[in-house]
């Protein structure tokens, strides 16, 4: 008799248990408030179409870009900023940080060993000159300097060499590159245009 009367207290117990236990209703209340303040949660959106139509080669455009840039006087339109008789300097259209300008000859030619000598002496001189205007401009705790000659070497334009040159600063490099391939900037390229004018227009 004990027996069966333990048995019974057992499967009450596990029908009990069975059963879901209701939240109260201040349970309840402060549960929404939590999701609401949690979730969605707020947060600020880069958004750069464009870049992913660079970045897939969507873009064509025709003839050359940079010689496009050269029949044209200093303007945002072809965004150069500062011309001399052999060189010309232009925005970066898609920038990998603020500031980030190329150096180049006006000629259409992918070689550096086919520039001559005044060329070559010019573009030298505008990447001088240039880097005191990032420096002036930006005070940057450094300058990455670089030409990729042809193709092979990562030149997006082989045909028609460009120098990159982009200030840099501790800590300005983070995970958002690397995963969405989009940089975000401090400044529009109308900034950036306006300041490097005012720069060379003292020159």
């Amino acid at each position: 008799m004990a027996i069966k009367k333990a048995l019974k207290k057992t499967s009450v117990k596990k029908k009990a248990a069975k059963k879901p236990m209701k939240k109260s209703a201040s349970a309840e209340k402060a549960a929404v408030c939590i999701n609401q303040n949690v979730w969605p949660m707020e947060r600020d959106v880069l958004f750069r179409p464009d870049r992913m139509k660079y970045v897939r080669k969507l873009i064509k455009p025709e003839g050359c870009v940079f010689c496009n840039a050269a029949k044209h006087e200093v303007s945002f339109d072809s965004l150069c900023v500062y011309q001399t008789k052999h060189s010309m300097v232009v925005l970066n259209k898609f920038p990998y940080n603020s500031g980030h300008i190329l150096v180049l000859p006006r000629r259409h030619c992918g070689d550096l060993l086919k520039l001559s000598d005044a060329e070559f002496t010019d573009l030298q001189n505008v990447i001088r000159i240039t880097m005191k205007a990032i420096n002036s401009i930006y005070e940057p705790g450094g300058i990455n300097l670089g030409l990729n000659h042809g193709a092979v070497a990562g030149a997006g334009i082989p045909e028609h060499l460009h120098y990159h040159m982009i200030p840099r600063w501790a800590g300005d490099l983070n995970f958002f590159p690397l995963i969405a391939e989009t940089k975000v900037l401090v400044e529009s390229l109308e900034q950036t245009y306006e300041k490097f004018l005012e720069y060379f227009k003292k020159i």
